[in-house]
């Protein structure tokens, strides 16, 4: 199985142990290639280590069985302002045209919902940051092996809003939640995925995050909700979406 990601998060690293930390548990071998942008150099991120593990969108020697799109530092900013969106759009319309299943993970969900269906995002009075309960609205093979709630990490400065994707009948609103809005959005028969959380992130990354912003003296950033017991930052995180991300990767894997 041949999985292709498109890694536009600052921390390549971080990013690439979230993702080989879910493939190494899917119950068939996975073949992951990285992909880059030719218009963005990555500032974090050394260029030995790109050149070592990254190919260019035309370097790919086979269309690979699904495509991931990560979230990206960029979220507010209009979409047109982001000096790769006409690269990134090239990409989005060869995964349409070309790969089986594509998933859209955070400002990259908001980017292909705009991209493909004209939906907008909307900027938050304040970072949307924590691990949030989400109801599950529909049947799909996606979601087999689900209860009716789950839970998923959410770290975000803008949104998606539920009446945009209601209003879009080519739009299937699967997962949804009060406190965070459209969790997960699918189209064209859930061959592509948006989804507006981080599910892949590692127990420890919003801690990290949250530390981070403390030290850079961030006021407009919070303690992520229902994230450290007792609410206390002192206490170890509690993983409570791990299991819900396995198994929706496995379904997903079942489909390509």
């Amino acid at each position: 199985m041949r999985i292709a990601i498109l890694n536009l998060m600052p921390l390549k690293e971080v990013t690439e142990r979230d993702f080989l930390r879910i493939f190494g548990r899917m119950p068939q071998p996975v073949e992951i290639h990285w992909m880059r942008l030719r218009s963005h150099v990555p500032k974090h991120t050394s260029a030995e280590h790109m050149d070592a593990l990254y190919e260019y969108f035309d370097e790919l020697s086979e269309v690979p069985d699904g495509l991931i799109v990560t979230g990206a530092p960029v979220e507010q900013l209009d979409f047109e302002q982001v000096t790769y969106w006409p690269e990134l759009c090239a990409i989005f319309d060869w995964a349409r045209r070309s790969v089986t299943s594509t998933i859209y993970v955070c400002w990259a969900a908001q980017a292909g919902l705009y991209h493909h269906f004209g939906v907008p995002k909307y900027p938050l009075p304040s970072k949307k940051f924590g691990i949030f309960r989400q109801k599950l609205l529909v049947e799909s093979p996606l979601f087999d092996g689900f209860g009716q709630e789950l839970m998923m990490p959410h770290s975000r400065h803008t949104e998606i809003r539920r009446d945009d994707i209601l209003a879009r009948p080519e739009l299937t609103l699967a997962v949804d939640s009060d406190e965070t809005g459209p969790s997960i959005v699918t189209a064209r028969d859930d061959s592509e995925i948006f989804i507006t959380g981080h599910w892949e992130y590692a127990t420890d990354t919003l801690d990290t995050e949250y530390r981070r912003d403390m030290q850079k003296g961030r006021t407009d950033v919070g303690l992520p909700l229902n994230y450290y017991p007792n609410d206390n930052p002192q206490n170890p995180p509690v993983d409570t979406w791990h299991e819900a991300t396995l198994q929706f990767y496995r379904n997903w894997m079942e489909r390509l």
